[in-house]
């Protein structure tokens, strides 16, 4: 299938599995890796991908609330319920996937965080001559079987390859392989095979590695800290003046005031402020291009989805929000009294913790528009680090 025909792609992420060689609370699809949970890295990745058309999650029959936290914000398919294994999680994922006709479909492990659009790119291009691609990278390391804690034979390293995910095939293939396929294969590429289905290499990269003990996580955690050399700044800034009402809402907080800020969405003129200085750092415009007040689906609307989606616009470069500086300018209503409740709803809705987060209030002496009561200010510094 050639790139110029116009296809549908679609990624199925497989996050059912429990994880229990990791431990801790919770399967370690949904432990914290950077600040936000492990699938949420590769739904991301995904989702900001401009070659997929659709992304849906095969989850575990209880994860229903962790998979929902995972994926807030997220346009995202409704999530499939997997079965046993992996292979039946898959299946089930396909046949959720088939009422959809997708030409394509990448199946991508939940605990590979770190798939970059690279890796996603060389699959599909895989696709054009086969039924079927695979991320690997070739081995590198001299190979041993061993038996009872001693070297019993040397195994050549020429032609191995470890397999990664995504692994893509076309969809009416692959759901035909899967619907007649014995048990026990190991992943996609292995029961294609067995079907019959020529799978290609496709390169995939080092850091595409999966997530299965406390170690990985730890290391995949450092080395994802190490990456971000690239120190960005952003500065925001909004204005909104007063009409008639009873509230105004600052940080996602409802204050009580003679008056209410007018605007198109819930005029929360904090959290704009704070949506264009993260947008500023990573150079992708402002919050009017990613959400006009033209559009009738923003009206009311709550501010902090414009943030979670600028919060997540730097998580899919591979980067991390580190700071975030907020000032608010007025002469009423008073903030101090509602500082922390505002501190704390920020901190939630940017992921991190309260020191990263400063939130500080002035006036201007009663100078200005600000100053006769008109309206509120307010500006935001965003620091971001970025990969390099």
């Amino acid at each position: 299938m050639g790139s110029e025909d116009k296809i549908s792609v679609m990624a199925l992420v497989v996050a059912g599995g429990r994880g229990t060689r990791l431990g801790g609370p919770m399967p370690k699809q949904y432990q914290s890796l950077a600040g936000i949970p492990v699938l949420r890295h590769a739904l991301l990745a995904f989702c900001h991908h401009p070659a997929i058309n659709a992304v849906a999650t095969v989850i575990g029959a209880e994860d229903q609330e962790l998979y929902d936290q995972a994926a807030q914000g997220l346009e995202l398919l409704p999530p499939i319920v997997g079965g046993d294994s992996r292979q039946q999680s898959v299946l089930n994922g396909l046949r959720g996937l088939a009422p959809l006709t997708p030409d394509l479909v990448l199946i991508h492990d939940g605990a590979r965080p770190f798939v970059s659009a690279t890796v996603i790119n060389n699959v599909l291009a895989g696709l054009d001559s086969h039924d079927g691609a695979i991320a690997a990278i070739p081995v590198v390391d001299s190979l041993k079987r061993g038996d009872d804690g001693a070297i019993i034979e040397e195994i050549p390293r020429d032609g191995l390859w470890q397999a990664q995910t995504p692994q893509g095939f076309v969809f009416s293939t692959i759901l035909a392989a899967h619907e007649n396929a014995s048990d026990g294969h190991t992943d996609d590429a292995s029961l294609a095979r067995a079907a019959g289905l020529d799978v290609a290499l496709a390169a995939g990269a080092p850091e595409n590695g999966k997530i299965t003990t406390a170690e990985d996580l730890a290391r995949a955690d450092g080395a994802h800290a190490a990456r971000l050399f690239d120190v960005r700044v952003g500065q925001g800034f909004d204005v909104h003046r007063f009409e008639p009402g009873a509230w105004v809402r600052l940080c996602g907080v409802d204050i009580p005031h003679a008056a209410q800020l007018a605007g198109h969405s819930d005029a929360d003129v904090a959290l704009h402020a704070v949506t264009d200085a993260i947008l500023g750092a990573i150079g992708d415009g402002d919050i009017g291009r990613h959400f006009p007040p033209s559009q009738t689906q923003w009206r009311d609307a709550d501010s902090a989805r414009f943030v979670s989606f600028a919060v997540d616009r730097v998580h899919a470069l591979g980067g991390r929000l580190a700071h975030l500086d907020l000032t608010i300018i007025c002469e009423a209503p008073r903030i101090t009294p509602h500082h922390e409740a505002m501190a704390a709803r920020l901190s939630a809705i940017l992921g991190l913790e309260a020191n990263r987060v400063s939130i500080k209030a002035t006036t201007t002496e009663r100078l200005g528009f600000t100053g006769r009561n008109e309206g509120i200010a307010a500006q935001a510094t965003a620091t971001v680090r970025l990969p390099i």
